[in-house]
């Protein structure tokens, strides 16, 4: 294969400028395969319409061009979606940019992506994209709750194979993820996965498609972390693209995107008041950090927890008080684990909350929040309303358990397009490198999207604020020792 001529992507700079934002908004949350599981609670989605007790497996549904190759909720929503995917474009202006520029040379001609990720109005954007590009599609979602069931409807309607509603069983989540794999006479080279369910189910049942599969598109900590495991066990046997710690991702999508979407998340659910509220929040990274500044400037005394002194360091240099969770549950009225990693909050922390404690998650997993704790005999639960439940234990104190643990800003509220514009358009540009890329370029292990295309996802998206960079003299280059064009940080730069 011919490694792609950049120059072509790049010069959509010049249509960017045209191009004008409006706003919009989406809805939608994360899981990984062990995060799929049906609610505990009487409720847990918004979908709780009678007609939503028959499975869209038991319906047999047709688009207006005679195409039955899709499963969702409902083939008649199709035109509400069609409005919500083109709300979208207009703020995805860099990845339409991208779109129009690249699409009279096919950079994905003959790629046939198969993708697990959040099938909204904004990641479907990004799958129309790639088709412009050249590329066949399969879509599955990556978890039970995040589908728009209108958007999947309009992607159905033009002929996209979309496998995904909102509110699937355990069992749903998985069939929908094999049909988009087990097909009779077509076989996916790349992989465009949100928390590594889809690279999971292919080794699992389908190892043998890994013989033509080219590389893998990893967004999320959970799913980096599932490739980096089978990569030191000697089972990655395709090179992988980790989009979750470019730089444009950690900034923007974790940092302030949680900086404006957990205010949101938090009032929607709860309606609760957050001046002189204590709120414990654990994990200092590019999310903790978000949170924890948004919650300090509506007046809450916010208490960190954090395991790397660096990250630590940053919090008390913030203004923030460090301690360990232990030492201050018994007197927070929030709790929100921002860490990716599990057990975090456990039962004994649960136990010592006074009543009312409000529990959530804005990390990559439900993990964090040990739910299953909860599902004893002695402790009843009762649902609130979606994506609320209270926790009752026998002496009447009660906890206030947000998305049954799962992410809480991707569940119950919105996240700015803007934001998500960014993500889709290093995933393009990340699956258009692997597939493109010289044989022997990449190995079988897990690599950063290359600084040059970090930078230029920033770039398209400076221009929507009329912004101009600098441009460094011939002089000044040379000084520096760098391209007058970048990259201008080095590989390793986070």
């Amino acid at each position: 294969v011919k490694h792609y001529n950049y120059s072509i992507i790049f010069s959509a700079g010049k249509e960017f400028d045209s191009r004008l934002t409006k706003t919009g908004r989406r809805s939608l949350s994360h899981s990984i395969s062990h995060s799929s599981t049906d609610s505990n609670s009487s409720g847990g989605s918004d979908a709780e319409n009678p007609e939503d007790e028959v499975s869209p497996r038991d319906m047999q549904q047709i688009n207006s061009k005679g195409n039955m190759d899709f499963c969702i909720k409902n083939i008649k929503l199709a035109d509400f979606g069609r409005r919500e995917i083109e709300l979208a474009e207009d703020e995805m202006t860099a990845l339409m940019a991208l779109r129009k520029a690249a699409q009279g040379e096919k950079p994905l001609a003959a790629a046939k992506i198969v993708g697990c990720t959040h099938v909204t109005a904004q990641t479907a954007v990004l799958f129309e994209t790639l088709k412009v590009l050249g590329a066949q599609c399969r879509w599955a979602a990556c978890n039970i709750y995040s589908t728009q069931d209108e958007v999947a409807a309009a992607l159905a309607e033009q002929d996209f194979p979309v496998f995904a509603w909102k509110g699937e069983s355990e069992d749903d989540f998985w069939w929908c993820i094999d049909r988009c794999v087990n097909v009779e006479g077509w076989e996916p080279n790349m992989i465009l996965d949100d928390g590594g369910d889809m690279t999971h189910w292919i080794y699992k049942k389908y190892p043998h498609l890994f013989k033509k599969v080219k590389g893998i598109v990893e967004e999320s900590i959970t799913g980096i972390h599932r490739l980096h495991q089978l990569s030191k066990a000697g089972k990655l046997c395709v090179p992988a693209i980790n989009v979750n710690d470019s730089v444009t991702k950690q900034k923007f999508d974790n940092l302030y995107c949680c900086r404006e979407s957990i205010l949101d998340s938090l009032k929607k659910t709860t309606d609760i008041m957050f001046g002189g509220k204590q709120v414990a929040i654990c994990g200092y990274g590019e999310v903790g950090k978000g949170c924890s500044a948004a919650l300090k400037a509506m007046g809450s005394v916010v208490y960190v927890t954090e395991i790397d002194p660096i990250c630590a360091l940053q919090a008390c240099m913030d203004g923030f008080r460090l301690a360990k969770l232990g030492d201050v549950v018994r007197h927070v009225d929030m709790v929100i684990t921002c860490t990716g990693n599990k057990n975090v909050v456990v039962r004994e922390h649960m136990d010592l909350m006074k009543n009312g404690c409000v529990v959530c998650n804005m990390g990559r997993s439900n993990t964090e929040i040990d739910v299953n704790s909860l599902q004893t005999p002695e402790l009843v639960w009762q649902h609130v309303r979606a994506q609320v439940d209270h926790i009752i234990w026998p002496d009447g104190k009660r906890i206030v358990l947000l998305a049954e643990g799962r992410v809480l800003n991707l569940s119950s509220s919105t996240v700015p397009i803007y934001v998500l514009s960014i993500t889709a358009t290093t995933q393009a540009l990340a699956l258009i490198e692997l597939f493109n890329a010289p044989e022997g370029r990449y190995k079988q292990d897990v690599y950063l999207l290359p600084k040059k295309l970090d930078e230029y996802v920033a770039s398209l998206h400076l221009q929507t604020f009329d912004a101009h960079l600098t441009e460094l003299t011939d002089e000044q280059a040379k000084y520096m020792g760098l391209s007058k064009y970048g990259p201008f940080k080095p590989s390793y730069y986070r």
